[in-house]
């Protein structure tokens, strides 16, 4: 006849309890870790392994093996499974490092139309080649498996992730002159705040231009949301177009005021065409200077030719490195008037959506937002 099961003395720390309740009460944590953390507590309160079994709905036996475990390990370590021997692995360490320097390699590297890896390609290709590559375990090597071995590898040859290459060599030096005229408007807004005398003029403009937006057409009218029936708008997949437009717009990063064009073209002429547009904008005594890449049009012939018949100091060019057009502040201007007005934009025309666009404009200048650069602007100073 058995014998009556001894009570187990379960000793627990303070911050133990506080951690058990913790993880009994969470919803992110395992379910196996939860319910251990419960028959600990519950344990804690009646040392009974039926009656903790009895309330939590698990056998007796499974709650007596949780407390041994927290009484030989400690009761947080007893909440995780112990490790078991398991199968010994098939896929030597070898293979594996071979697996794992292909995959390195780019697919049309090997021979294939492939311009990345698939895990499944990947996977034949080892049971193709591995075993001439002295690794027989590979004959039978599975996708799942293939996806395991770069797991623990941390590699994702199926996924491209896009860097920008500094092809300018005097980067860091072009960045410097951008980023002190960021530090110019700085100290002009906080001089023109702190005294009401007018300050020297000056215009300080970041310009760019969004070339190719399409003047799209619907073929069939747009259905309207219907509250309970239809969430959405409905729009027929086909589609007309009509051709594309340029918008050139510039920043007045002391005011927010946005000055635009909207062109068939983004060439020499249309931007000299912006520049007398700001020439009209301000007085003649403003000295205005712009911050620019460095597409051809900034400083093609026709260009220079119509600034050497303005005044000197009128105007005055800052150009950002190349491959560094993040450092122009009209940049996310961009973004946002895309988002906010040209995404899902629909027109009859390119007419039309010239329109629409300077409407845009004009909304954005009812409100106008005062830009600011501050990432590595210290730098700078």
């Amino acid at each position: 006849m058995a014998g009556w099961r001894q009570v187990i003395e379960l000793a627990m720390s303070d911050e133990e309890i506080g951690r058990l309740g913790l993880i009994a009460r969470s919803r992110s944590e395992s379910a196996s870790r939860v319910e251990r953390a419960q028959m600990l507590l519950a344990y804690r309160q009646k040392p009974s392994f039926f009656a903790v079994g009895q309330e939590l709905g698990q056998h007796h036996q499974t709650v007596q093996r949780c407390v041994e475990r927290a009484l030989a390990y400690g009761p947080l370590a007893a909440l995780d499974d112990r490790p078991r021997p398991g199968k010994e692995p098939t896929i030597t360490p070898e293979a594996k490092a071979w697996l794992v320097s292909v995959a390195c390699d780019k697919a049309k590297e090997h021979g294939y139309p492939h311009e990345l890896w698939t895990t499944r390609l990947l996977a034949r290709h080892a049971r193709e080649q591995g075993p001439a590559a002295g690794h027989e375990c590979l004959a039978n090597l599975v996708q799942g498996t293939v996806c395991k071995i770069l797991g623990q590898e941390e590699i994702k040859p199926h996924k491209v992730r896009y860097y920008l290459e500094r092809r300018d060599a005097e980067f860091e030096q072009k960045m410097a002159e951008v980023l002190c005229v960021y530090r110019e408007v700085q100290v002009l807004k906080k001089a023109a705040a702190r005294s009401s005398k007018p300050r020297k003029p000056a215009a300080i403009i970041s310009y760019d231009e969004k070339p190719g937006i399409q003047a799209i057409a619907t073929t069939a009218p747009d259905l309207p949301p219907e509250p309970g029936v239809y969430a959405t708008f409905a729009r027929d997949y086909e589609y007309k177009r009509h051709g594309t437009l340029s918008l050139l717009a510039g920043i007045d990063l002391l005011t927010g005021k946005v000055h635009a064009l909207v062109r068939d073209r983004h060439r020499s002429r249309e931007f000299i065409e912006f520049l007398k547009l700001l020439d009209a904008a301000y007085p003649a005594s403003t000295a205005i200077k712009l911050i620019l890449d460095n597409h051809s049009a900034h400083i093609s012939r026709e260009t220079r030719a119509w600034l050497a018949t303005r005044p000197l100091g009128r105007f005055e060019f800052t150009f950002t490195p190349k491959h560094g057009s993040w450092l122009n502040l009209i940049e996310g201007f961009f973004s946002k008037f895309a988002r906010s007005v040209l995404r899902h934009i629909r027109v009859a025309s390119k007419h039309e959506l010239k329109e629409r666009i300077m409407a845009g404009i004009e909304d954005v200048n009812r409100h106008p937002v005062i830009h600011t650069w501050s990432y590595k602007l210290a730098e700078a100073a």
